[in-house]
């Protein structure tokens, strides 16, 4: 078996034929490391072409998927329904948002299943010093800290774990490559190789994943492509939420959300969150509105907030937190167009209580309502709660999942619900007040009438 050379970029991955001082694709200097590469024997290529059969669909036996219960609903939740054997799982987010002690949590809560913890990053002392503040027992968490991946498989291969965790992919190097660990090169190579031994041995991977600046996974794209699951974990550091988001997952939906809550001795599941997303001392306050989101598939009632002050200086400020600042200007020039509401010398500031991002297009009306009761230092009713599009017309679009967003209000006590009309509901054992409004200009009569 002949081995050839040829020459990569550290940065992109790109692959050129011969030694350059600058990347041709991506334009950086100093990153084409030489590669050594073994051909396939042509044997080989002729027994792999003939392992596999063509097959009908009908006469390929389907078998339902087994999966590991993680002792953990939200981590089910997002993953499916448990963890698939065999499978790929990637777990990235910001750095200090709590991704190593959700993964060592999780195995300290798996009881007596045999569990591996191969850390590049810490060493086996400061794993233990978490191990100790965390909840769950340890007696069969297994704690190995190298950065050969090799090693780490060869461990894995003797100790026959059920689960594996590495932290984290990016200080994890192969000797197969001879650039450094965390290059783009190494990256890849180290995942393939984990993705082959998980799928030869039937053991599952969880690998923990740097993120840019930018916020995206670190490293080559085809990172995300080669992992059966993507799991981003997110939250503001100076809030105690966390939310745990399925980006990609071959085994589930991706539309499911988890919620979790820090605290000194680690993550605690948040099965209501709308309860703890909602303050009771809102009364007599303006510029607070309650809005019924929708995460995924999980309904959520929030708080959001609004502040309008004169402006101090010439331009009048926009800002928010946790709301896209472009939405909402084009709401506030709705606002002034539609509705008549100068705000042109006015700083407008929004933000969502707890932290939380939200992208779904329903809180439209309730961050007008707010802006408007802040605007005119009127209160809204702390019974009733919003939820609607707002198009550039001034009306009031449908949205999806109105029955779970109607159901979750009347859970939590609202008297009231202002909604789209048109909007097609069952109002089956409903005590709330369902109001379906068709322009903003009408949902404005009603609660500040």
């Amino acid at each position: 078996m002949k081995s050839s050379t040829q020459y990569e970029c550290t940065s992109c991955g790109a692959k050129v034929p011969q030694m350059l001082g600058r990347c041709p694709v991506c334009g950086e200097w100093g990153t084409i490391v030489e590669k050594a590469v073994e051909a396939t024997p042509k044997g080989n290529l002729h027994r792999i072409a003939h392992t596999s059969q063509v097959q009908r669909v009908q006469e390929i036996e389907a078998q339902a998927e087994t999966r590991i219960d993680m002792r953990c609903g939200e981590l089910n939740r997002v993953l499916g329904g448990g963890l698939v054997p065999g499978s790929l799982v990637l777990l990235g987010g910001e750095p200090g948002i709590g991704k190593s002690t959700l993964a060592l949590q999780v195995l300290m809560q798996l009881g007596q299943m045999r569990t591996l913890y191969a850390s590049g990053e810490e060493s086996a002392r400061q794993l233990k010093l978490r191990a100790e503040r965390l909840k769950g027992n340890p007696e069969n968490l297994f704690i190995l800290s190298e950065t050969s991946l090799e090693t780490i498989l060869q461990q894995a291969k003797e100790l026959r774990p059920e689960i594996v965790v590495i932290d984290s992919i990016q200080t994890i190097g192969t000797e197969a490559i001879e650039s450094s660990i965390g290059s783009l090169s190494q990256v890849r190579e180290c995942a393939a190789r984990i993705l082959e031994f998980a799928k030869s041995e039937n053991i599952p991977f969880f690998i923990v994943g740097h993120i840019t600046k930018e916020g995206s996974l670190a490293g080559p794209k085809v990172l995300e492509h080669i992992v059966d699951t993507v799991l981003q974990f997110e939250g503001d550091q100076h809030y105690m939420y966390r939310i745990l988001r399925a980006q990609k997952n071959r085994f589930g939906s991706t539309s499911e959300l988890g919620i979790f809550e820090m605290q000194q001795d680690g993550l605690r599941e948040v099965s209501n969150p709308s309860e703890l997303l909602l303050s009771t001392n809102h009364d007599g306050l303006s510029g607070i509105a309650i809005a019924a989101a929708v995460e995924g598939v999980r309904p959520l009632l929030i708080e959001v907030q609004a502040l309008v002050s004169t402006a101090a200086y010439g331009t009048p400020q926009r800002s928010s937190t946790g709301f896209d600042g472009r939405r909402l200007n084009m709401l506030l020039a709705v606002l002034e167009k539609r509705v008549g509401f100068k705000l042109l010398q006015k700083d407008v500031f929004i933000n969502i209580a707890g932290g939380l991002r939200v992208n779904d297009p329903a809180i439209d009306l309730p961050v007008l309502a707010a802006v408007l009761s802040s605007n005119m230092d009127v209160p809204l009713s702390p019974d009733t709660c919003l939820t609607g599009e707002v198009g550039l017309a001034g009306e009031i679009r449908p949205i999806n999942r109105i029955d779970q967003r109607i159901q979750e209000a009347q859970k939590l006590g609202f008297k009231r619900i202002i909604i789209p009309a048109g909007q097609q509901y069952n109002n089956k054992g409903l005590t709330i007040e369902v109001v379906p409004v068709k322009k903003v200009a009408d949902a404005f009569r009603l609660l500040f009438q």
